[in-house]
Parts: C-alpha cells; sequence; structure tokens
C-alpha cells in the first residue's frame, strides 16, 4: 500500500488537496515545486502534478533518449 492510497495530502506548500500522484522529491524541487516534505518521496495532487509534467517535459525526454536503443 503506498502513499496516496492511504490518503495522504498534497506536500506543495499552501495546497491541501489530495494526492494523486508519489514522486521522487528531488525531481520535484528539480521542476520549480516548492514542496515541504523533507523525506525521498513527495506527494503531488493532480494540479501539481500536471504543473510538473509540463516544467519537467525537456528533462523527462533527455531521460529517455539515454535510453533508447539506436
Amino acid at each position: 500500500m503506498g502513499l496516496v492510497s492511504k490518503g495522504a495530502k498534497c506536500n506543495v506548500d499552501g495546497c491541501d488537496e489530495n494526492g494523486a500522484r508519489s514522486l521522487n522529491t528531488a525531481k520535484v524541487e528539480r521542476a520549480g515545486l516548492r514542496v515541504n516534505s523533507g523525506g525521498k518521496k513527495s506527494v503531488l495532487c493532480k494540479v501539481h502534478y500536471k504543473e510538473y509534467k509540463k516544467e519537467s517535459k525537456d528533462d523527462r525526454s533527455l531521460e529517455r533518449a539515454r535510453f533508447d536503443k539506436f
């Protein structure tokens, strides 16, 4: 059972929504979101997850390109 299924709230400062996704805290902070989580994982609501996806699109595409076979 994960954090989200247990009913964790969004870890972004000022947000009280229910969590939808659990992500690596360092990656979330690199995307520009302020989280108040001190652990390895941060929980994001749907709105902040969408924002995370927009901000980290270039990083994620580069990450996928590293693993593509030529």
